[in-house]
């Protein structure tokens, strides 16, 4: 049976999210579904701000960054009588299942909404954290990774031409994910992440310790450190003061900031972005709601909502990886 679709994108944009734009909207006409898509995420949704989805519409769009429907936050929607006007907005178009692409605190929104409303909400993982619990992955944490590694990349270029100590700041608020998989790819030299960091004077300890080992072994050397945001007391340009009285060096502080954002999303999230986004449209129509579709293993999966705010872990392989080859001392 033909059903009304809406989909929004909310939160942090990340790359891919057109992608799964493009795959709700052809999957969605291949079921006979009419698809409609709210603007600038919840605030669209509260304003009756929306826009006909159609695949003349999506044409030459998987490889775009950002988000066609864009993105906002919305603090406004926290409330119950936002809710309730969000459900009256779904009502007068007759939208039978609201598909919302973000993160965790977007999530959070739809189970808000589902307190005032009673049709079908499926969420998709969108953001470059990688910080939603029941998915391997999440869309545009690749790209995020590619983009980190790149730039730490020409980082190492000017450290070696001058032999200093650079450190470069990674998105991901309270997971290490990005700053975890960006450090082993570009081969730095330490990595401070959320998960595992102890104390300042620890973590100075060990960062000195190994410099100076390196550097009796090799000579005066490059040393990158990736570091985690809202991880160092102080931010990064502490870090760099601590460390420059520390080792008498010359310490550079780099931010890449919401580089990490754009940019045309790579193969992975691109392929991620679609699958995802047509097991939701698989489910229209269905008993299943208030969930999250994600994939475990390689394999579509389905999360209820309030699970995917847990804390994920990050992987055992990945951080005894980092300390063979990092020699970072964390216990």
């Amino acid at each position: 049976m033909s059903k009304t679709v809406a989909v929004l994108t909310s939160g942090g944009d990340a790359p891919g999210m057109n992608a799964c734009i493009r795959a709700i909207v052809l999957a969605c006409e291949r079921e006979g579904h009419t698809i409609i898509g709210y603007l600038h995420g919840y605030n669209g949704l509260l304003n009756q701000e929306y826009t006909h989805l159609h695949a003349p519409r999506v044409h030459n769009l998987i490889q775009q960054g950002g988000t066609i429907l864009h993105s906002a936050r919305c603090l406004e929607f926290k409330t119950r009588h936002a809710a309730q006007r969000a459900a009256e907005n779904l009502n007068a178009l007759d939208v039978d299942t609201l598909l919302v692409i973000g993160g965790d605190g977007s999530f959070r929104g739809a189970m808000h909404l589902s307190e005032h409303w009673d049709g079908q909400i499926i969420g998709l993982p969108g953001t470059i954290d990688n910080d939603i619990n029941g998915t391997d992955a999440t869309i545009g944490y690749y790209t995020a990774i590619e983009t980190a590694v790149d730039s730490i990349d020409k980082v190492r270029d000017t450290a070696d031409a001058f032999e200093r100590i650079f450190l470069v700041e990674v998105m991901g608020r309270h997971a290490g994910f990005l700053g975890l998989s960006a450090a082993i790819a570009s081969a730095a030299d330490f990595v401070i992440l959320p998960e595992l960091f102890d104390s300042e004077d620890a973590t100075l300890r060990q960062i000195v310790e190994q410099l100076t080992e390196r550097r009796e072994q090799r000579g005066n050397i490059s040393y990158i450190i990736v570091l985690a945001e809202n991880v160092w007391p102080g931010g990064i340009n502490s870090l760099a003061s601590q460390l420059t009285e520390r080792t008498h060096s010359e310490v550079r502080p780099v931010i890449l900031g919401h580089v990490q954002r754009g940019g045309s999303p790579v193969s992975q999230d691109r392929i991620l972005a679609m699958k995802l986004g047509a097991h939701a449209v698989s489910l229209v129509g269905t008993s299943v709601t208030n969930i999250m579709v994600g994939e475990y293993h390689d394999k579509p999966c389905e999360v209820p909502l309030e699970k995917t705010w847990e804390t994920k872990p990050l992987s055992e392989s990945d951080v005894e990886t980092m300390k063979r080859l990092m020699n970072n001392r964390y216990a």
